[in-house]
C-alpha cells in the first residue's frame, strides 16, 4: 500500500521541479531572445558579437542596438570598430553613429580619420559627421553674417567716400584643427576687418569700385584662417555700394563746431569790452565828482585871500575878466563855457 503512494509522492516532486527548471528556461531564453535576432545579425554580416557579450551589455546600460548596427555599418564599408572601442564611446556619452557615419564617409573621401580623433571631436561637442561633409563639400559664409544684423561691411577709403561691400568666404573643414580650433564666427569677423583695413588702405573709393578682386586679394593672402577649425578657399566681394561722404561731414561738422568756437570767443571779447567800458565811465565819474570837489574849494580860498590881504578887488575883477574872456573864446570854438565864479 505505501509503495504506490511513495511512487506518486515522487513523480509529483519530480514534475514540480521539471516545472520549476522549465519556468526558469523559458524566462532565461526570454531574456537571450531578444539578442538572438541581432546576434544573428552580426553572425550574418560578418561583425560577430557574442552572445554573452550582448546581455552584458545591457547589464552596463549600453544600447545593444546601437552597438551592432554601427558596427555592422562599419565592417561593411570596410572598417573593423570593436565593439569595446563603440562600447567606450557610447558610455563617454558620445555619439556613437555620428561618429561612425563620420568614419566612413572619410574613408571614402580619403581623409585621414582615425578613431581616437573623431571620439575627441566628438566629444568636444562638435559635429563631426558635418565637419567631414564640409571637408568633402566646402560651404559658402557670407559675411557680414544674416544674424549679426548688419547687412553690410561699411569702411571709409582715403578720400573720405564710405563704403558699403557685402563678401562670401568659401571654406572647408580642417580636421587636424577641428579640436580647439575657432569657429566660423572668427572667420568672419577676421574677413570683416580684413576688408575695412583693405578699403581703409585705398587712396580713392574708384580704385575699389573699379578693382573690387584686389581687395579679396589682399585679405585672401593675410592668412585669415589661422588658429581656426577652417581653412580658407576663397574670399570673393559679392557686392560694393557707394554710401555717405564721411569726409565731407566731418569737415563741415568741424567748420560748425569752428564757428561756434569763434562766436563764443567774439561774445567773450565783447563782454570784457562792455566790462572795461563800464569801468571807464565809472572813473569818468570819479574824476568829475572830484573837479566838484576842487571848484567848491575854490571860493573858500578866494575868502580866505581876501581875509589874509593876499587878494584885492582889482585882482579879483581881473580875473573876472580872464574868466569872461576864456568863456567867449570857448563859445566862438564852440566849446561849453567854463564856471562862473562865486
Amino acid at each position: 500500500m505505501s509503495s504506490p503512494i511513495l511512487l506518486v509522492g515522487i513523480a509529483g516532486w519530480m514534475w514540480g521541479v521539471i516545472a520549476v527548471v522549465g519556468v526558469i528556461f523559458l524566462i532565461i531564453l526570454a531574456i537571450i531572445g531578444q539578442y538572438i535576432s541581432l546576434w544573428l545579425q552580426a553572425w550574418l554580416s560578418g561583425a560577430r558579437v557574442s552572445l554573452p557579450g550582448l546581455v552584458m551589455m545591457r547589464l552596463r546600460k549600453v544600447d545593444p542596438k546601437t552597438i551592432v548596427f554601427n558596427r555592422i555599418s562599419a565592417k561593411k564599408a570596410g572598417l573593423d570598430l570593436s565593439t569595446d572601442q563603440l562600447e567606450a564611446h557610447y558610455l563617454a556619452g558620445g555619439r556613437v553613429t555620428n561618429v561612425t557615419r563620420s568614419m566612413i564617409a572619410a574613408d571614402k573621401a580619403r581623409i585621414d580619420l582615425p578613431w581616437e580623433r573623431a571620439t575627441a571631436i566628438d566629444l568636444a561637442g562638435r559635429d563631426i559627421l558635418d565637419a567631414v561633409k564640409t571637408s568633402v563639400d566646402p560651404k559658402v559664409i557670407d559675411c557680414p553674417h544674416a544674424g549679426s544684423g548688419k547687412g553690410t561691411i561699411d569702411a571709409v577709403a582715403k578720400d573720405g567716400i564710405q563704403l558699403k561691400a557685402k563678401a562670401r568666404v568659401t571654406v572647408r573643414t580642417n580636421i587636424a584643427r577641428l579640436v580647439g580650433g575657432a569657429t566660423e564666427e572668427t572667420i568672419v569677423a577676421r574677413v570683416g576687418e580684413g576688408i575695412v583695413s583693405a578699403i581703409g588702405s585705398s587712396s580713392t573709393h574708384k580704385e575699389v569700385l573699379e578693382n573690387p578682386d584686389a581687395i579679396s586679394k589682399a585679405v585672401l593672402s593675410k592668412g585669415l584662417d589661422s588658429g581656426t577649425a577652417y581653412e580658407i578657399l576663397s574670399i570673393d566681394i559679392a557686392d560694393v555700394d557707394v554710401g555717405t561722404n564721411i569726409g565731407a561731414a566731418l569737415q563741415a561738422d568741424q567748420a560748425e563746431a569752428d564757428l561756434k568756437r569763434f562766436r563764443a570767443e567774439a561774445e567773450k571779447r565783447r563782454a570784457m569790452a562792455v566790462a572795461q567800458e563800464a569801468e571807464y565811465a565809472a572813473e569818468v565819474q570819479k574824476n568829475r565828482a572830484l573837479v566838484v570837489l576842487a571848484e567848491a574849494e575854490v571860493p573858500k580860498a578866494m575868502a580866505d585871500a581876501f581875509r589874509a590881504g593876499n587878494m584885492g578887488i582889482m585882482d579879483y575883477y581881473r580875473m573876472k575878466n580872464v574868466i569872461a574872456d576864456t568863456d567867449m573864446r570857448n563859445t566862438i570854438a564852440g566849446g561849453e563855457a567854463g564856471p562862473e565864479p562865486s
